[in-house]
């Protein structure tokens, strides 16, 4: 899940690992399960496997030539030093998504012998706007599907033998399925309108 995350977010724009941590808690929340030893560790996977390269260094962001004044380049100096000090960027590796990548983005997105929990539909979810339609609506009824298994599981009358906090939690629970079921049949909905309206342009152009 964190490789997918990875790329996801480099699909976006190149990024170092300090902005990729930053972004997976921020973005993603996946602040509770990622650490800088996780995170360099998945890069440097990804990067053997070709699925992300490092960004050239910017030439415009390069050294100042010199100025032919001895004043000017103590100055020039002053100013690269100060840059190095002041943010550290310079230092840090930069990554971007390869066309392997894209390949293997897509692979993980769609892999489906994996068992997606909460974090992990939220995670995909978050990522549509970079797949086809199939690979949401795709995504929306396993999610469907995992929502009316946890309802069948609590059963329709509820644990009427326990006490009554055990039966507001077991109540609370189902009303929390009911809302996110009808969320998903409202995404479902919208997916599968999108899809009829560009096969309805196909057919018109």
């Amino acid at each position: 899940m964190l490789e997918l995350a990875i790329l996801g977010l480099l699909k976006d724009q190149p990024m170092h690992g300090y902005e990729l941590k930053k972004r997976l808690g921020e973005s993603l929340d996946m602040a509770g399960g990622v650490s800088y030893g996780s995170v360099y560790p998945a890069l440097r996977r990804l990067e053997r496997a070709g699925a992300i390269a490092e960004v050239a260094p910017d030439p415009a962001k390069g050294p100042r030539a010199s100025t032919g004044s001895v004043k000017g380049d103590l100055a020039a100096a002053k100013h690269r030093l100060a840059g190095l000090a002041g943010s550290g960027r310079r230092t840090r590796k930069a990554y971007r998504i390869t066309e392997v990548g894209e390949t293997r983005f897509l692979e993980l997105f769609t892999d489906t012998t994996v068992t997606e929990d909460e974090r992990g539909f939220t995670l995909r979810l978050s990522l549509f706007t970079h797949v086809p339609a199939e690979a949401r609506l795709a995504v929306l009824e396993r999610r469907r599907t995992g929502l009316v298994d946890r309802r069948a599981a609590l059963g329709g009358g509820g644990p009427t033998g326990r006490d009554r906090y055990a039966r507001s939690l077991a109540e609370h629970r189902s009303r929390s399925i009911e809302r996110d079921l009808k969320w998903i049949e409202e995404l479902v909905a919208a997916e599968q309108s999108a899809a009829d309206g560009d096969n309805r342009k196909e057919h018109i152009a």
